[in-house]
C-alpha cells in the first residue's frame, strides 16, 4: 500500500500512529521544501505571482495531509482532505510547467520535480483508497 509502510510491499511493518509515519507525508513535506528552494531562484518578477503560487500549493499537500490526520476518527473527513492534497498535487504540477515552459526552471529539475510530483499524487491516491475501503 502506498502511503504507509506495510509489510508485503518490500517494507518493514511500521505500525502507523502519527501522520510522520505515513510515506506520503514525508516525501511531500520534502518536496515542499525542495519546491520552495527551486522557486526562490526565480525572477523577481515571478517571486509575487508563479514562485508563491508554486510554493503555497507544495506546502499545502503535507499541510492537509496533517489536517485530516486530526480528524481522521471520521473516515470521510480524513478523505475528504486527502482529496485536497491530490488537487494540491495537480496545481503544483501545473505551476511546475508554466516555470519550465516560461524557463524560468531548468528543464532537468522540472523533470525531477513533475516526476516527484507524479509519484506523491499516485501514493495520494493510493492511500485515499485504501482508507476508502477500512483504512488499516
Amino acid at each position: 500500500m502506498q502511503g504507509s509502510r506495510e509489510a508485503g510491499k518490500g517494507r518493514s511493518a511500521v505500525p502507523i500512529r502519527t501522520y510522520r509515519d505515513l510515506e506520503v507525508f514525508q516525501e511531500s513535506y520534502a518536496a515542499a521544501l525542495e519546491i520552495s528552494k527551486v522557486s526562490r531562484k526565480m525572477p523577481s518578477v515571478e517571486q509575487v505571482e508563479l514562485a508563491r503560487q508554486l510554493r503555497k500549493a507544495a506546502r499545502s499537500i503535507p499541510a492537509n495531509i496533517v489536517e485530516g490526520w486530526a480528524k481522521r476518527n471520521s473516515s470521510a473527513e480524513f478523505r475528504r482532505y486527502l482529496q485536497i492534497a491530490i488537487g494540491s498535487c495537480d496545481e503544483v504540477k501545473l505551476w511546475l510547467t508554466m516555470a519550465g515552459d516560461e524557463k524560468y526552471v531548468a528543464d532537468d529539475i522540472f523533470l525531477a520535480q513533475a516526476g516527484r510530483y507524479n509519484r506523491i499524487g499516485a501514493m495520494l491516491a493510493s492511500l485515499w483508497r485504501n482508507w476508502q475501503n477500512g483504512g488499516w
